[in-house]
């Protein structure tokens, strides 16, 4: 989704110093922050930064084309009550469509139609889903849209895959354990199936989080952003994401790298004495050259630290009190573009939010997509708009 004031709307002119200062990360060859298109759902206007109002935020662009759209998968524990909190909250403040997913199992759905003894699974989880809404969201603006609520058939994952491409989602918003994985150390495997195949961003919630009601509840749960960035070629555009989620929420922001320890050979060592504060050095240096674009519209810091990452990483956000990890799913091109090591092992153990970033992420609505939309839907999936 692109957001756009006019065909032949002048370019703001913080937009065009942040061009002209990205052209050094295109002379490296990194494209990616002027090209990147950043999660539609968090985009503001250019001068949000200058109204720092928590009541009001950032808003959608008056000449947005294409409202974003939000999916939120449950599965009627309480952790999932926690995300459609969350997920309401960004939908209702920003104008996005809301739709709320459950998924029947099927071999359930077999018997129940084999006995007959309920009208209908899918009508029954219907009006579960109904009241579930009702319960857990508090009421919402008039001028709300309505919530689309939505029961498929099937294995929840690629169920809430193809929902989000049937609903041209731009953002998934779901709990990292649900039934089945509470009392678990690691996030649920439903949650980590959508992290390694998604094409959107996902926001993972904990069942243990405050409840948000608004963007302003979320703001006071959060209290600080962190960006760990591996300085790599997706690292200005997951930047790029993080200073808009600070702008919007007038949140304070860390960018973080961390060194591993590597072995250095002796000889290499009596050559290079100081081979460590060098690497240290280089790596401030690359973050000082992220910096200057993000500090136009939000307070950013920088931080170097070494150790294990993930480590480190959980470290740093719980010493920092920041309530939200802005992540990338990449890994090693040789298995494909999902999700790294580092990052399956920071959503096992922090307790903040995570925003998960797929590379090069473009929104599954995109136009073509959603031309085909209708034309893909399961069989098994059945749709209802409530007003809440």
């Amino acid at each position: 989704m692109e957001f756009d004031c006019g065909r032949n709307a002048p370019m703001p002119r913080r937009q065009r110093l942040r061009i002209r200062r990205a052209g050094k990360f295109a002379a490296r060859g990194e494209k990616d922050l002027v090209a990147a298109r950043e999660p539609a759902f968090w985009s503001a206007k250019d001068d949000v930064h200058t109204t720092p109002s928590v009541g009001t935020g950032c808003a959608l662009s008056a000449g947005v084309t294409n409202p974003a759209s939000v999916l939120c998968p449950i599965d009627f524990s309480g952790a999932s009550r926690v995300a459609l909190c969350y997920a309401a909250a960004i939908a209702d403040h920003f104008d996005a469509r809301l739709t709320v997913l459950a998924v029947d199992d099927p071999l359930l759905a077999e018997v129940a139609a084999v006995t007959g003894r309920v009208p209908s699974l899918r009508s029954e989880t219907e009006r579960e889903l109904h009241k579930l809404v009702a319960e857990t969201l508090p009421p919402r603006p008039r001028a709300a849209k309505p919530i689309d609520l939505r029961v498929d058939t099937g294995k929840p994952a690629p169920q809430i895959l193809q929902g989000a491409k049937d609903v041209a989602a731009e953002l998934i918003v779901m709990s990292s354990q649900g039934r089945s994985g509470a009392r678990k150390m690691f996030f649920g495997s439903t949650t980590e199936r959508v992290l390694r195949e998604t094409g959107v961003p996902v926001l993972v919630t904990r069942g243990n989080h405050m409840k948000a009601g608004s963007l302003k509840d979320a703001r006071e749960n959060i209290h600080r952003i962190l960006a760990p960035v591996d300085l790599a070629l997706n690292s200005p555009r997951q930047v790029a994401v993080a200073v808009r989620i600070a702008s919007a929420l007038s949140l304070p922001l860390i960018l973080a790298h961390v060194l591993e320890p590597v072995f250095v050979p002796p000889r290499v060592r009596d050559v290079v004495p100081g081979s460590d504060a060098a690497r240290r050095e280089y790596a401030e240096q690359q973050l000082a050259a992220l910096a200057p674009s993000a500090t136009l519209t939000a307070v950013v810091e920088t931080s170097v630290v070494s150790g294990e990452p993930s480590e480190e990483i959980v470290k740093l956000a719980e010493a920092r009190n920041a309530g939200l990890i802005v992540m990338g799913l990449h890994s090693s091109e040789l298995f494909g573009a999902r999700m790294g090591s580092v990052t399956y092992r920071v959503l096992c153990l922090t307790h903040a939010l995570v925003l998960a970033l797929p590379p090069q992420a473009v929104g599954v609505g995109s136009a073509d997509e959603r031309h085909g939309a209708c034309t893909r839907r399961p069989v098994s999936h059945a749709c209802a708009t409530i007003r809440h």
